[in-house]
C-alpha cells in the first residue's frame, strides 16, 4: 500500500506541519521581544518564515496581543484622576470664583478704555475743529464760484454755438440762391 495515498498519514504530515509553524512563530515572537523590537504580526510572520494570517490564528494571536502589551510602557494615572469628589467640587468653585474675578477685570478695562477715548475726544478742542470747519466752507465757497463761471462760460459758449450755427444756415442759403442765380442766367 502506498503511503500518499493514506489519509491517516497525511493528516499526520500536515498536523506535525502545523505545530512546526506554530512553534516558529512562538520562538520568533520570543527572539523579537528579547531583542526589543516593535512587535506587529507582520513582524512575527516574516521572523518565523509564516504567512500573516497564522499570526492572526486562535492560540498565537493572543500570544502576539499578550506581548504587544507588555512592550507599551505602562503609565501610571494622573493624579488629578484620582480626585474625590470634594475636591472637585472645590475645584469647580475656585474656577467660578476665578470667571467671576475676569469678567470684573474685563467690564472695569471696558469703562478704563471708553473713559480713556472721552478724553482723547474732547483733548482734541473745538479749535481745532471749529478751524476746519472754516477751511471746509472757504473750500466749498471756492468751488461754488468756479462753477458759477464755468456754468456762465458754458451758456455763452452754447449762445455762441447757436449764433454761429444761424449764421451757418443762413450762408448756405444764400450761396445756394447765388448758385441758382447763376445757373439760371446762363
Amino acid at each position: 500500500m502506498n503511503s500518499h495515498g493514506n489519509p491517516h498519514t497525511l493528516a499526520q504530515a500536515r498536523r506535525r506541519a502545523s505545530l512546526d509553524k506554530r512553534q516558529r512563530v512562538l520562538t520568533a515572537l520570543t527572539a523579537l521581544e528579547q531583542q526589543g523590537k516593535k512587535i506587529t504580526h507582520a513582524a512575527v510572520a516574516r521572523t518565523a518564515g509564516v504567512s500573516t494570517w497564522l499570526t492572526y490564528a486562535e492560540g498565537i494571536r493572543e500570544h502576539i496581543e499578550a506581548a504587544q502589551q507588555r512592550q507599551q510602557p505602562t503609565i501610571p494615572p494622573p493624579a488629578h484622576t484620582r480626585s474625590t469628589t470634594a475636591t472637585l467640587i472645590t475645584e469647580l468653585e475656585l474656577a467660578r470664583q476665578e470667571i467671576r474675578t475676569l469678567r470684573e477685570d474685563r467690564e472695569r478695562m471696558r469703562q478704563a478704555i471708553r473713559h480713556q477715548l472721552g478724553q482723547q475726544l474732547d483733548a482734541l478742542g473745538t479749535t481745532h475743529l471749529t478751524q476746519r470747519l472754516d477751511d471746509l466752507t472757504r473750500d466749498k465757497q471756492r468751488l461754488e464760484d468756479r462753477l458759477q463761471r464755468a456754468t456762465e462760460n458754458s451758456n455763452a459758449l452754447q449762445a455762441r454755438v447757436t449764433t454761429l450755427e444761424a449764421d451757418l444756415a443762413a450762408a448756405r442759403t444764400s450761396l445756394r440762391r447765388m448758385i441758382r442765380e447763376e445757373n439760371t442766367s446762363r
